[in-house]
């Protein structure tokens, strides 16, 4: 097909009463160059024409509406929210046009360009630590609930659990997709957070056509996957990771898991540069989500036959990553430039010393100094059921010892610092030297293929530059 005849295939409205009349009928674009040599033909569903510029404006207005129609809403109402970003754009542009006020809470991981678009639309934003339990004080779930019981006249739309999520997409996505493919779609790729996109576009689909195949993208440091293929929900697969948009730490009502017939996981690395390749081969500027997607799609290519049609949807726009995926710095900070020389794996492989050791945040002070005179050790990653929470290192107990000798009956916990940032394998051992420095004693490292977590330190690193 033509860019002219793309263009006339593709009817938008003439004029709408507002913006929100501008939510839905996304452009459907086949994707040429990423998918050569497969046997499928591949079209993204590009939720980046949307007024937000994301697919979460489709929901963001459904739960509103929904919730005006039942009295949970009211005239002049505030709305709280925890959201990465999209979710909050969705809202607050509905608000501006409903005339409501809204405070959204998000985590330091986020991009700032997310941040400062929510301001730009006069939301106030509360930045919360991404690094603890969702039940935590300090979590944005937590703080989000907080202020909807604190503020006057406050609704919490809850995304997570919220159905009218998926019911957005049951209404609107899945129609639009069985239309625009004239009802030969096979499969369809979605990147899983909240759930309502696959969950609503996926129970459409397969009421048209039980045979369609819906695969979750997921992320490592997620439990979705997991609990999918044994039905177990394990703490210890939970553990910070980058990837935006996709994985969870919990299971929101939105995920539908009878819906989604298998996940498949996307390390940090290789969603980063599936989002720049999208652009620079394909020239849709998507976001970390769609890298995500794409990339776990070609990760299953050999399940795709001759004849099959497959949709993927890209969420969100490559704006919002600026500072991140599409930032070149940026991207040789976490080590997701491939450059000559050794990498993470290497250190480990020669490190014998390199096994992940740990000690539980709820232990004493006194008993960690004793593990790391025994293992002869200068720092440990803490450990709370089995997701690392914090650091020790021994500068910092010997500072806090000297002060205060008693301080070795307290848990760890009350005094433990951050804790060490996770890198991939394949990490170029120039970006690891980076990252380890005085704020930052060390690094760990994940081996996803084998499941196991190393422990790198600035010793290590020079005992690898010097051999």
């Amino acid at each position: 097909m033509s860019g002219v005849e793309g263009r006339k295939n593709y009817i938008m409205k003439k004029t709408c009463d507002n913006i929100l009349g501008t939510i839905g009928n996304t452009p459907m674009v086949r994707i040429n160059n990423l998918t050569k040599g497969l046997k499928a033909t591949v079209y993204a569903k590009v939720e980046t024409f949307n007024p937000g510029n994301s697919i979460k404006d489709r929901m963001a207005l459904k739960m509103i509406e929904d919730a005006e129609k039942d009295g949970r809403l009211k005239p002049g109402g505030t709305i709280i929210e925890g959201t990465s970003g999209n979710t909050g754009m969705g809202l607050a542009i509905a608000a501006i046009i409903k005339g409501y006020k809204c405070i959204f809470t998000t985590t330091d991981k986020q991009s700032k360009e997310k941040v400062d678009a929510l301001r730009a639309f006069g939301a106030d934003v509360i930045v919360c630590p991404t690094d603890v339990e969702p039940e935590d004080p300090r979590s944005y779930y937590s703080v989000s609930s907080r202020l909807v019981a604190e503020v006057e006249n406050a609704w919490k739309p809850n995304q997570y659990d919220n159905l009218s999520n998926s019911q957005a997409h049951y209404e609107q996505t899945g129609p639009e997709i069985w239309d625009q493919t004239e009802g030969k779609i096979t499969h369809l790729v979605v990147g899983v957070g909240t759930g309502g996109t696959i969950c609503g576009t996926g129970r459409y689909l397969k009421e048209k056509n039980p045979n369609i195949k819906v695969w979750g993208i997921d992320t490592y440091g997620s439990v979705f996957k997991k609990y999918k293929e044994t039905g177990i929900f394990d703490k210890n697969e939970i553990y910070p990771y980058i990837t935006e948009g996709i994985g969870e730490d919990f299971l929101p009502q939105n995920v539908d898991f009878s819906i989604i017939d298998r996940f498949e996981k996307v390390t940090d690395k290789d969603a980063a540069i599936m989002t720049r390749e999208i652009t620079k081969r394909e020239g849709i500027f998507a976001g970390n989500s769609a890298g995500s997607a794409m990339a776990g799609l070609l990760q299953l290519k050999d399940e795709l036959k001759e004849g099959d049609v497959v949709v993927v949807i890209f969420h969100d726009h490559g704006t919002r990553y600026l500072g991140k995926m599409f930032n070149d710095e940026w991207m040789m900070e976490k080590g997701f430039f491939d450059k000559k020389g050794l990498v993470a794996k290497d250190l480990v492989n020669n490190n014998t010393n390199g096994k992940l050791i740990t000690i539980e945040s709820t232990d004493t002070v006194g008993n960690a100094v004793a593990l790391m005179n025994k293992m002869d050790i200068s720092q440990i990653p803490v450990s709370h059921d089995k997701r690392i929470v914090g650091s020790l290192n021994e500068s910092m107990l010997y500072q806090k010892i000297i002060a205060n000798p008693d301080i070795k009956n307290q848990k760890i916990e009350t005094i433990m610092a951050a804790p060490f940032p996770f890198v991939d394998i394949s990490t170029p051992i120039d970006s690891l030297s980076a990252m380890v420095n005085d704020k930052n004693l060390a690094v760990l490292v994940k081996d996803f293929k084998l499941d196991k977590t190393y422990i790198i330190t600035c010793y290590d690193i020079m005992n690898a530059l010097t051999k």
